[in-house]
């Protein structure tokens, strides 16, 4: 027997659009983090731009995603079904890859704490500067010590991929009953009597 609301905590279509709607949020919150200040969290080859970037991706799908079930798009919906594996994969890559760039720059991270929050440079001695004169290391992130920062990045980029593989969830499902429904012929023409 087939359940129609197997493993759905929020209704269908409601919640599908809730969901995308939190997801495009935190996507777009972390990934403009990213591109203004990642570069005091990432030390090689500018990749705290496609972290950022990652994360952008993520929000835009959320929102094709939430245009398509707001307009009970089928083309829309399939078209979110067949990009959201390939984002989680993406997304999974992104956060082994920012956790193992965060413990390997945790030196330069208490580094750059520890000299008023300045750009870590390459010989440690010297104090980068870079265009904005006034941004530094945010004085929160010093507070709270580097080991809570890096647990919190990797509970939250957990919580991501959870998100993000719910959604894909729930996208698959909405595109079944979208198929349900088409299959349906209504009470005219014979529809829901033909034997």
């Amino acid at each position: 027997m087939w359940c129609d609301n197997c493993l759905l905590v929020l209704p269908l279509r409601g919640g599908a659009m809730a969901w995308a709607i939190i997801i495009a949020i935190y996507s777009i919150a972390g990934g403009v983090f990213l591109l203004i200040r990642g570069q005091y969290l990432f030390f090689s080859a500018d990749e705290w731009y496609v972290y950022g970037g990652v994360g952008i991706a993520v929000a835009f799908i959320s929102v094709i995603g939430l245009f398509a079930f707001s307009n009970r798009s089928y083309i829309w919906t399939r078209v979110c079904k067949f990009v959201w594996p390939f984002v989680i994969v993406l997304s999974a890559v992104r956060a082994i890859l920012m956790a193992v760039e965060l413990n390997r720059g945790k030196d330069k991270i208490v580094w750059e704490c520890q000299n008023g929050g300045q750009l870590w440079s390459a010989n440690a001695t010297t104090i980068s500067t870079t265009a904005d004169t006034s941004s530094s290391f945010p004085a929160g992130f010093c507070a709270v010590g580097f080991s809570s920062i890096y647990t919190a990045f990797i509970v939250c980029l957990l919580a991501d991929l959870v998100f993000q593989i719910y959604m894909y969830f729930m996208t698959w499902r909405y595109q079944k009953r979208l198929e349900h429904y088409q299959s349906m012929k209504g009470p005219f023409a014979g529809g829901y009597y033909n034997a």
